[in-house]
């Protein structure tokens, strides 16, 4: 290498060396220079933090001087007012201060005067001494004429109790009434054109007076009818619920006489049982496993060894009150085997029947309390509830005559029953009217059979036959008691004054006409064990 690039290249050398020390020493003055601007920043936010506060605070000491100022200001006004309520309170007070004297004034004259009429009716009381102790001793003479009476008065209710209960006897066990109901606005309906024309909503049945029904047709085509028919008692259109109670009361009040209310010492106690008879099987309505499908749980009857019908293992229910009763009768219609129909949307395809058993302890040995155990009867009652448009619907009730429950040993009668049967019968069906079909249609076959074998009982105990056929439905077996029994027997005819339902009035007539011709006054009693009950249907 030349002598002259040795020297050269040791000042670039030198040089570069140099100016690599100056740019260290530039960028040691650089990071020192930004770490005190870094110190700078710091101080200097800090400062703005400070100034910050100092301004909140400023700020603040500020709006507390306003709000003292304000303060002030409304305790000024406080004060100013303040003293004018003082003031005014302080002629109040002296306003009140006067009128209190006054008031005391008034009140001391009044005391005064007070005093003097206590003063005259403690004389007048004193004076009054002597009438007063005749009064006390008239009083004691009304208490005993009282008594005297009220006993002659319970007297008088037991011989009434016999007289009536021979009064019912007298009119027959069996009695027969009839209730044509109004004509509705489905009378009219049919999809027959020969009917539409024949004007069929028109009456046809008519009540002559209060013991005679007039039927009376005249159809093209169809012989004349003209027909009357006599009962007990019959109620037109426009007779009211109340008109019926009042015929049927008197059969129930040898029942109700004296009852829960009036004699509880006799320790009276009431059960309801419900059961239906559908398709010719007797369901229990108040069965604790009783399904909602169709109605209650199955059950059979049965003759008891004292020769009565009982269901065996039916379920009853103790009731306190007319609510609870009417409870429990609610939820068995609710139960009640129903099926919509051509005639009903809510059709019932069973018959019902509600029975109530009054149970009281029987009397003591006294001649009184005798005389009151003669005279409670054993009621059978069954009633039924007015028929639907279509259906030509009976009713009946019952009473019997006093049953006593046995007794201890020393002979003495120890409880005495009465019983109340409630039965709403289902209507005979014309199945071209219902249009029944499928198990509809064994329903109405089941009802048509269980009434007819009804009416065949019916016919026989106004023949006096020997043989009477209760056992040919489950419906004449359950009723057998009310019907041949010691039984009170009515029935109530429901039926349809439209020429449109002529056939099921026609038929439901006849059925209380045959009803009738049953023997009427005292029943005779049956035997513990009967051999003349009939076949009995088979299941």
């Amino acid at each position: 290498m030349p002598a002259g690039s040795g020297r050269w290249g040791g000042f670039w050398e030198q040089r570069t060396q140099q100016l690599q020390s100056r740019v260290r020493a530039k960028e040691d003055k650089i990071a020192e220079l930004e770490t005190e601007n870094a110190v700078l920043l710091l101080k200097l936010a800090e400062y703005k933090g400070k100034i910050e506060k100092s301004r909140s605070e400023a700020t603040r000491i500020s709006t507390l001087y306003n709000k003292q100022q304000r303060l002030q200001r409304n305790t000024r006004s406080a004060l100013s007012q303040l003293g004018l309520v003082i003031q005014k309170l302080n002629q109040d007070i002296q306003a009140f201060h006067s009128s209190s004297w006054a008031l005391l004034r008034d009140y001391q004259d009044e005391y005064q005067d007070r005093v003097s009429e206590i003063v005259t009716a403690v004389q007048r009381t004193q004076q009054s001494a002597e009438t007063l102790l005749a009064c006390q001793s008239k009083v004691a003479h009304l208490e005993r004429a009282l008594q005297d009476v009220s006993a002659r008065h319970q007297l008088e209710r037991q011989r009434r109790k016999v007289l009536h209960n021979s009064l019912v006897e007298l009119k027959g066990n069996i009695r027969v009434h009839c209730r044509i109901r109004p004509l509705l606005p489905f009378d009219s309906e049919s999809d027959d054109p020969v009917l539409q024309s024949s004007s069929i909503s028109r009456e046809v049945a008519h009540a002559v007076d209060d013991e005679t029904v007039l039927v009376k047709c005249d159809r093209p085509g169809h012989p004349l009818i003209n027909k009357t028919y006599h009962f007990e008692r019959v109620y037109g259109p426009a007779e009211s619920q109340s008109a019926v109670f009042g015929d049927v009361c008197p059969l129930l009040t040898s029942l109700l006489d004296g009852l829960i209310s009036e004699n509880p010492s006799r320790n009276p106690k009431v059960e309801v049982s419900i059961v239906e008879v559908y398709n010719n099987d007797i369901f229990d309505l108040l069965a604790k496993d009783s399904i909602a499908a169709v109605s209650g749980v199955k059950r059979e009857v049965m003759t008891a060894k004292d020769g009565r019908t009982e269901v065996a293992l039916l379920a009853s229910e103790a009731v306190g009150s007319a609510s609870k009763l009417m409870e429990l009768v609610r939820g068995g219609l609710q139960l009640r085997a129903k099926h919509p129909t051509l005639v009903h949307a809510d059709s019932s395809r069973s018959h019902l029947i509600i029975t109530v058993t009054l149970t009281t302890a029987a009397c003591s040995n006294s001649t009184a309390d005798q005389a009151c155990s003669a005279t409670l009867p054993r009621e059978q009652t069954e009633a039924g509830r007015a028929g639907r448009a279509g259906r030509s619907r009976r009713a009946s009730q019952g009473a019997s005559a006093p049953q006593p429950v046995p007794g201890n040993p020393a002979g003495c009668v120890e409880q005495v029953q009465a019983r109340l049967q409630l039965v709403d019968l289902a209507g005979s069906e014309c199945i071209g009217m219902s249009g029944a079909t499928g198990s509809a249609l064994r329903e109405t076959a089941c009802i048509n059979r269980s009434l007819a074998a009804l009416a065949d009982v019916l016919g026989a105990l106004s023949e006096h036959r020997d043989h009477v056929p209760y056992r040919n439905s489950r419906l004449t077996h359950l009723l057998q008691d009310c019907l041949g029994g010691d039984a009170k027997l009515l029935v109530i005819l429901c039926i349809s004054p439209s020429q449109r339902h002529l056939a099921q009035t026609l038929q439901g007539l006849g059925f209380g006409i045959r009803a009738r011709q049953v023997q009427r006054g005292p029943a005779r009693k049956r035997p513990p064990s009967s051999q003349t009950e009939g076949k009995r249907r088979p299941d």
